[in-house]
């Protein structure tokens, strides 16, 4: 019946991403569909005791973006890649603000406060590395916006940290506070140089340590074993005053793959092997996620109504600020038409910085949450879906034919 039902969709020209599929697996044994009959995961606190596993899945996702910097490409196309990846984040966070700063004047400060629609901005900045990798990997894309698409994604994270940091200094000064210089300005460049240099001394060392081993497969084995301790020891953070010592893991992880890529002569062989192997992971990861996204918020019409308009307005800014600075740069008619939509999937990096948006306290702390676990729900499930009909029509992803590929498969069968 499976093959059947993907015979069917093929004949269609349908063809959803890998991604999609586990995150609607995940809605369906979460707590709002097979959990609440006692299968699946019933409540919030079961899914937390596999948060782990999401932990180290998005450790080994930016493992693997950091490798695809390899020094020739670089040099290629790493300043286009800089100013894009910059302004395309600033332009989101510009779009967004305008629009909920006009919404929350027409609204009223009861339904959207003003520090909510600032740290709002900030959060639409960030974009979902995990789901955008998985489709580059599954449909082989290849090409000028690929090439693009991965380094701006990894530098979203940087921009977005710097970002954030400004904006909630903002917010919590509007609430009552006063604006703190060290945690606005000095703390999210610490945490951006020390994730580097972190990423940078693990990358060396795991480099040296490969030239021990004379088999790939145990040169794959300390790989492994090295990026989840890279993992462990960026979640450690410590204060020297007011100054906080803190890693991004996702940096630090990138910044891992990127040294050994360029470092290590066997790196290409052992990221191939380390991709079939980290394949399972990434499938349990979008599972958690979709099991942990919550169909509740949209019984707020309120929350919905934000949502959207943050969705859209976010979305337009990706889009447009991915265009101009693209141009700016001259890059080709492709990258400047199709790499803003690919920019559109945001998860993971938002719903961390919305556990730092809980400091504006419980009200208007529930509001962002509730308001991002809403745009999280659609774009991670339109979001790779959109990224793949981008990359397709960039003519970055091969059009195969579907009756030739469905024949192929019920030969199999």
């Amino acid at each position: 019946m499976t093959r059947l039902f993907k015979y069917t969709i093929g004949q269609k020209g349908i063809m959803l991403p890998d991604v999609t599929a586990f995150l609607i697996a995940g809605i369906i044994v979460g707590p709002y569909v097979l959990g609440k009959i006692g299968i699946g995961f019933s409540s919030a606190k079961e899914l937390s005791g596999v948060s782990i596993l999401s932990s180290i899945a998005l450790g080994f996702i930016a493992f693997d973006i950091g490798s695809e910097f390899r020094a020739a490409s670089l040099k290629e196309m790493g300043k286009s890649a800089l100013i894009i990846g910059i302004f395309q984040a600033v332009t989101a966070t510009i779009f967004v603000d305008g629009a909920l700063i006009l919404l929350s004047l027409k609204l009223g400060q009861d339904v959207l406060p003003l520090p909510v629609a600032i740290t709002l901005g900030a959060i639409a900045s960030a974009t979902a590395p995990a789901a955008t990798l998985m489709v580059v990997r599954q449909f082989k894309a290849k090409g000028p916006v690929t090439d693009l698409l991965l380094p701006i994604v990894a530098l979203d994270d940087a921009a977005g940290l710097v970002i954030f940091a400004v904006s909630m200094g903002i917010a919590q000064a509007m609430t009552g506070g006063a604006i703190n210089l060290v945690s606005v300005v000095v703390n999210p460049i610490i945490e951006i140089i020390c994730s580097v240099i972190l990423g940078s001394i693990m990358g060396y060392i795991l480099t040296m340590l490969e030239k021990l081993f004379f088999s790939n497969s145990n040169r794959l084995s300390m790989t492994i074993a090295f990026v989840l301790m890279t993992i462990s020891l960026s979640s450690r953070e410590f204060y020297i005053g007011q100054v906080r010592i803190a890693f991004s893991s996702l940096l630090v992880c990138m910044t891992l793959g990127t040294i050994f890529c360029n470092m290590c002569d066997y790196s290409e062989d052992i990221m191939s092997r380390s991709q079939r192997w980290s394949a399972p992971l990434y499938a349990v990861f979008f599972v958690i996620s979709g099991a942990r996204l919550e169909l509740s918020v949209m019984r707020d019409w309120g929350v919905m109504l934000i949502g959207a308009v943050y969705i859209l307005v976010r979305c337009a800014g990706k889009y447009y600020g991915a265009l101009f600075s693209s141009s700016l740069m001259r890059c080709s008619e492709n990258v400047k038409k199709y790499l803003g939509i690919t920019l559109f999937p945001q998860a993971g990096v938002a719903l961390g910085m919305v556990v730092s948006a809980q400091s504006l306290g419980d009200e208007m702390g529930g509001l962002i949450r509730n308001i991002i676990l809403f745009s999280v729900l659609v774009y991670e499930i339109v979001g790779p879906m959109l990224t793949r009909i981008a990359l397709t029509s960039a003519g970055e992803i091969e059009r195969k034919q579907p009756e030739h590929v469905n024949r192929a498969r019920f030969q199999k069968s």
